[in-house]
């Protein structure tokens, strides 16, 4: 059940965690942060700007960048696609019954 204090919210994308509070609180220059977890500055601008997913095997990177767990990332880019999903097929979804075994 979700939580109703959140349950009107949008989702976060993990990027807008990173590009809100991670990489500020963390005072380094956005192409510093990309050369640290080798990868492309684009890679890390199409994260910050939600237009890419974050893989587990960015997961890993930015986990052991910023002293997280890597599960934390692949949590938060997986509840945040479930959330954009189930809007999108509410109708759908809506009209799809629940079984019960018998």
């Amino acid at each position: 059940m979700m939580n109703q204090l959140v349950s009107g919210l949008a989702p976060m994308h993990p990027g807008e965690l990173l590009r809100e509070d991670i990489l500020p609180a963390l005072n380094k220059p956005k192409a510093e942060i990309a050369r640290l977890i080798e990868v492309s500055r684009q890679t890390l601008y199409d994260i910050l700007a939600e237009k890419q997913d974050v893989t587990p095997t960015m997961a890993l990177r930015i986990g052991k960048l910023t002293g997280t767990t890597p599960e934390m990332w692949v949590n938060m880019q997986r509840n945040y696609d479930l959330r954009v999903q189930a809007v999108k097929d509410a109708d759908i979804i809506a009209r799809i019954p629940t079984l019960e075994a018998a």
